[in-house]
């Protein structure tokens, strides 16, 4: 399988980047608006999972590119910017492509983040508003931290959240996810509930920064 990281340059993208690479044998593609930067990114990957004894597959591309090549395509981007790289690659998408978000939008004030959703009622739906309509779009990712997720050396045992309208998309990324070492995929039913899932994250954050020793928290369901 080939999986695209578009925006695979940022933080979420890279520990993705990472752990698809060290621990499945899939081909990951990163993408980047700008392709001289996904391929320096993807040099900086290789280097980081060499020393590890890790041969990779890691290719970088343009994010059309990227999409046109890929089985899963990961919009791995902040989101303000899903709707305009869903609009950049909707001609290299079809019924064949899962596409998956992990944005969440919220703002910040003193006292800390807050859960700040598109009208659409969530970044997850909002994509699958501006996708086109035979392309299956799974919310996932939404709630691990990028730090720890892009440092190899530590290890975890966390949750992530799924939720598709679409039950094959969505058992593709269950399964594609559940082959990362430390990750369980829990099913949170359709994109309905997305705004639920996504509204986790904030509450992470906030969580690490009020507690000294907690900089990398993030969620076990019991």
């Amino acid at each position: 399988m080939r999986i695209a990281l578009l925006g695979g340059t940022g933080d979420i993208g890279e520990g993705l980047a990472l752990r698809f690479a060290r621990d499945t044998d899939h081909e990951v593609l990163i993408g980047s608006r700008d392709p001289e930067k996904a391929r320096a990114a993807v040099a900086d990957y290789e280097a980081d999972l060499e020393a590890r004894g890790v041969d990779a597959n890691v290719k970088g591309f343009a994010n059309e590119m990227a999409a046109d090549r890929a089985d899963v395509v990961v919009l791995s981007v902040p989101p303000y910017y899903v709707g305009d790289t869903v609009e950049a690659i909707e001609d290299v998408l079809d019924e064949e492509t899962v596409l998956v978000t992990p944005a969440v939008g919220m703002k910040g004030d003193e006292d800390g983040l807050h859960y700040h959703p598109p009208s659409a009622g969530s970044v997850t739906e909002l994509v699958a508003q501006r996708a086109p309509d035979a392309v299956p779009v799974v919310g996932a990712f939404h709630n691990l931290a990028a730090d720890v997720l892009a440092n190899l050396d530590a290890e975890f045992d966390l949750d992530t959240l799924v939720v598709a309208d679409d039950a094959d998309a969505k058992a593709t990324v269950r399964n594609l996810a559940n082959e990362i070492e430390g990750l369980r995929v829990l099913d949170a039913g359709p994109l309905a509930n997305a705004a639920e899932v996504e509204s986790v994250t904030s509450l992470v954050i906030n969580i690490a920064k009020y507690n000294d020793d907690m900089h990398d928290v993030g969620v076990k369901w019991l």
